[in-house]
């Protein structure tokens, strides 16, 4: 496995794929104060405690990360190792590992300053070209299905029928970016109707019609893999204007990045652009999860910002880490992480949800 991953690392660095994104002009930038806290519950009798957590993505160009303090705390502490780790793909966590902490609670908690840039794009067409054959070779690992990014047949029926003749990735990725705009609707619309599959999958988008983030993009990257484009999803969270300072776990969220040869890696974030196209409505029942899903709030539908989530991602985020089936090493006994914006826990070798999170944040103005 080690000489696997080892092959991935170089591959992705001789492209240059570890880079985030296309360059972009400065825009907006917002500083955050950040502490990122975990309560792990052990039970009695376990024998051995693992445990990944999320930490700030240190390649993405679009942040910048201040000193990152790191404590870990619980009656157990003596007995507890940390570590960073990184994956097949660079991306970086915080790994905890002890073979003394049953019955206790273990705490872990990072703190930082972040700073976050704008990434404003003008996705023009022109500007690119279709994938050469060596490209589409060497761009491989970002054209293939994950556990929960499946392409069926119907899916790929339809991507085709979207895309058509078109072979320029920016005039692809925009085709897909709307059929999905028309194929979903957002769960938290009408909560009392619809919801998301818990994983992010892309039948499960696909046969519903609704879903989540990780639903959304589940099914835009199955669609644009089965059309030859290669993307990628990226993890991480908002800080939400009206949780400023607040102790809650203020969720994660996720969006996409497709290739375009001569600009490189281009957002894109289908996901949230769905709460802008229509007037749905809002009400007693949905008010709240609606406002909290966006990174500032809610003030109805806006034809500009369908467009300029294609190609541009406002500065209230933080990238945890890109990709899915996430192999750290070492990894969970389970295989394979689904995607990571937060923790993920193991005892005795099999996997635990006994953990809470906090992000709490304070912009620093």
């Amino acid at each position: 496995m080690r000489t696997t991953m080892q092959q991935a690392v170089l591959l992705t660095s001789s492209l240059g794929l570890l880079a985030s994104c296309a360059s972009a002009p400065a825009g907006e930038a917002r500083t955050f104060d950040v502490v990122h806290r975990f309560e792990v519950e052990v039970p009695a009798g376990a024998q051995e405690v693992r445990a990944w957590f999320a930490l700030p993505d240190d390649r993405e160009p679009l942040q910048s990360i201040g000193e990152m303090n790191v404590d870990v705390g619980g009656p157990a502490l003596g007995s507890v190792t940390t570590r960073e780790v990184r994956d097949a793909l660079g991306n970086r966590f915080l790994y905890l590992e002890s073979r003394e902490a049953a019955g206790s609670q273990l705490t872990v908690k990072t703190d930082f300053r972040l700073t976050r840039r704008e990434q404003s794009l003008s996705v023009d067409p022109q500007d690119t070209r279709p994938l050469t054959a060596d490209e589409a070779e060497k761009l491989a690992p970002y054209l293939r299905e994950s556990t929960n990014v499946h392409v069926t047949p119907e899916i790929a029926a339809q991507a085709a029928a979207a895309v058509g003749d078109e072979r320029n990735p920016t005039k692809q990725a925009r085709l897909l970016y709307d059929w999905v705009l028309d194929h979903m609707q957002y769960w938290v619309k009408d909560p009392s109707r619809w919801k998301s599959s818990g994983v992010g999958s892309s039948t499960y988008a696909f046969e519903q019609c609704t879903g989540n983030c990780t639903d959304f993009h589940s099914l835009y990257c199955a669609a644009a893999l089965s059309v030859g484009l290669p993307t990628r999803m990226v993890y991480g969270s908002f800080f939400k204007g009206p949780l400023d300072g607040q102790d809650t776990d203020q969720s994660y969220h996720c969006w996409v990045e497709y290739f375009a040869p001569n600009v490189g890696w281009v957002p894109l974030d289908v996901a949230i652009a769905d709460l802008f196209v229509d007037d749905f409505g809002i009400s007693e029942a949905n008010a709240s999860k609606v406002s909290l899903t966006l990174a500032d709030g809610y003030g109805g539908p806006d034809a500009k910002l369908v467009d300029y989530y294609f190609g541009n991602l406002e500065p209230r985020r933080v990238t945890w880490h890109r990709g899915r089936d996430l192999t750290p090493e070492p990894g969970p006994a389970a295989g394979p992480i689904n995607a990571l914006p937060k923790a993920y826990v193991e005892v005795d070798g099999e996997p635990s949800s006994a953990w809470t999170r906090t992000l709490t944040f304070h912009e620093v103005r």
